[in-house]
């Protein structure tokens, strides 16, 4: 008996009814806060509002004797002694048919020690990327922050985006664009590991995931600005070879944004974006290389920001409209060339702007790219030219343009579901297939396999595709035939030198001649006087554009020039 009273832990004897027979002290004063009017005469009906099913429990035991319920946790609501609420353990167990023994223990000191446990965890795990085990953003800012307070420690921040992985993520799916970004995570940890190219310790340098395809490393210790080139042209080495995944190798190239901590402005977040704002300058400059920052960057940025945001509201408001350049036919005999005027027409996407004006489309389509504007700015204008095409159809008739010219961009050709798209605005707007052709540069058209596959599904549409600006890029008179395009136009870097080079008259010819071998037609670009018309028509091209027939028009003032009005 003298053990019951003395014992550390809340002891009590029940009847099989939950009658309390026999009650320690410290069990007393444990279960008293619960017992709602005062009473521990029956400890199922103390503990009913917390324990509603303990007496049923009971009842159902058919065993002689054992546990019926095991350190269940009971909440007690914090009171004047206290401003915390206290938590009890209890368990009852069955000495035989006639009693049971109940056990209460204050365990309120080890549930907040849990607590503090967990909450550390959970601290330590939301600085950890899930995927990858890398530290995240949050995680580096505060390292970052760390190096820019450490005085006489150099240090820069690299800034790292995949260019290609949206791309890789819809061909291949979410699990494999995972995989490739822990394989990335992988090499990059493997990599600072190796050391640096200057030999400092192992330990200087971490990496983290900050978001989506992008990737951190701050460096510490950089002592000179030739040690930090050599660093990031290490890491773009090692990030940039073939990806083993799917059985296939990858190419995933990555751009780099590098920001010495001498240049660093403001706090951990402006690194930040300061060495992300490089990275996108580096991917401007084709990818797959560094770019260091410099404050111009941060003007450039800015303004295209401002574009971007203008852009979005454009294509809100329809500010966004499409003027049309006659294509016309060169015949004729040799030094007597006449004018086809309805030979086709080149849809250009412009932009009236309520303050700037018009905006030309090289100051927006870049932005666009970069920002995903493009599929929504080009649906737009391949829609709008598609339907103006079919109204002069119908109200022109014979004197309509033949042929409906619309230029691709390398985001349209790499937008998922963009065939598709086509063929919808095909339907919906009634245009022959025939009669559109729509226009890639040539180094667009021969960058890589995914490109020429678009390329050869929209073909499937039975429309047919241009090679535009050709001469400027990738291909050769030799690969022309690899390419699914049916047109090719000479570049006007070409035709504008036609008159006074052999040299640039050779190539011209050559590519009328290779083209028609492959039964492929040409147009002369940027025609402006009529020595250039006279001297492309002798060499075979049989369809030019330029200033010397006419600018850009707006759709009605087109209609007037076919029919050949003056006044157009």
């Amino acid at each position: 008996m003298q053990f019951l009273y003395r014992a550390p832990v809340g002891l009590a004897q029940l009847a099989r009814d939950g009658s309390i027979e026999m009650i320690n002290p410290m069990a007393a004063n444990l279960l008293m806060p619960l017992a709602r009017d005062a009473s521990l005469d029956n400890l199922f009906a103390t503990l009913r509002h917390v324990l509603p099913d303990l007496g049923d429990a009971v009842a159902r035991c058919s065993d002689p004797s054992g546990l019926i319920c095991d350190s269940t946790r009971l909440s007690v609501a914090a009171g004047a002694a206290s401003a915390e609420p206290q938590v009890l353990s209890f368990s009852l167990l069955k000495l035989d048919d006639a009693r049971l023994m109940a056990m209460i223990t204050d365990i309120t000191g080890e549930v907040q020690r849990e607590q503090k446990v967990l909450a550390t965890r959970l601290r330590a795990a939301a600085r950890v990327d899930a995927l990858t085990q890398m530290p995240n953003r949050a995680a580096i800012r505060d390292l970052i922050q760390a190096a820019m307070g450490a005085a006489g420690d150099g240090y820069a921040v690299l800034f790292l985006n995949c260019d290609r992985f949206k791309q890789i993520n819809d061909a291949f799916g979410p699990a494999a664009g995972d995989e490739l970004l822990n394989l990335i995570a992988g090499r990059l940890r493997s990599t600072l590991r190796e050391g640096d190219a200057v030999g400092r310790a192992r330990g200087d340098s971490v990496a983290a995931r900050v978001g989506g395809d992008e990737f951190v490393v701050l460096v510490r210790g950089v002592r000179r600005a030739g040690d930090l080139d050599a660093i990031a042209e290490r890491l773009l080495d090692a990030l940039n070879r073939p990806y083993p995944l799917g059985g296939r190798q990858l190419h995933c190239a990555l751009s780099m944004g590098v920001l010495a901590g001498s240049d660093a402005h403001g706090d951990a977040d402006a690194v930040l974006q300061d060495a992300s704002i490089a990275m996108v300058e580096a991917k401007r400059a084709g990818g797959g290389r560094p770019a260091r920052f410099e404050p111009a960057m941060r003007e450039r940025a800015a303004r295209r920001g401002g574009i971007e945001a203008d852009l979005r509201r454009a294509l809100q408001l329809g500010e966004l409209f499409v003027v049309y350049q006659p294509v016309v036919g060169l015949a004729g005999p040799p030094g007597s060339l006449a004018v086809e005027r309805n030979a086709g027409v080149e849809a250009l996407v412009r932009w009236q702007h309520p303050t700037r004006g018009v905006v030309p489309p090289i100051e927006f389509i870049g932005v666009a790219e970069e920002s995903g504007l493009i599929g929504e700015l080009g649906a737009f204008v391949l829609e709008a030219a598609c339907r103006q095409f079919v109204t002069w159809q119908r109200e022109l008739a014979d004197d309509a343009p033949r042929l409906l010219a619309v230029n691709l961009s390398r985001g349209q050709l790499r937008e998922a579901g963009f065939t598709a798209r086509v063929a919808a605005i095909l339907r919906e707007t009634g245009i022959d297939p025939r009669q559109l052709q729509l226009e890639v540069t040539e180094s667009l058209a021969a960058q890589d396999q995914a490109v020429q596959a678009s390329l050869h599904e929209l073909r499937e549409l039975g429309l047919s595709l241009a090679l535009d600006d050709f001469g400027t890029g990738y291909s050769s008179l030799a690969s022309l035939h690899l390419l699914p395009v049916g047109v090719v136009k000479i570049d006007r870097s070409f035709v504008s030198q036609a008159v006074d080079s052999a040299h640039h008259r050779v190539l011209i010819e050559a590519t009328v001649r290779v083209a028609e071998s492959l039964h492929m037609g040409t147009v002369a670009e940027g025609i402006e006087t009529a020595a250039q018309a006279a001297s492309v028509h002798a060499l075979g091209c049989r369809k030019g554009q330029g200033y010397l027939f006419s600018p850009p028009l707006p759709a009605d003032v087109l209609a007037r020039w076919v029919r050949g009005d003056a006044t157009a």
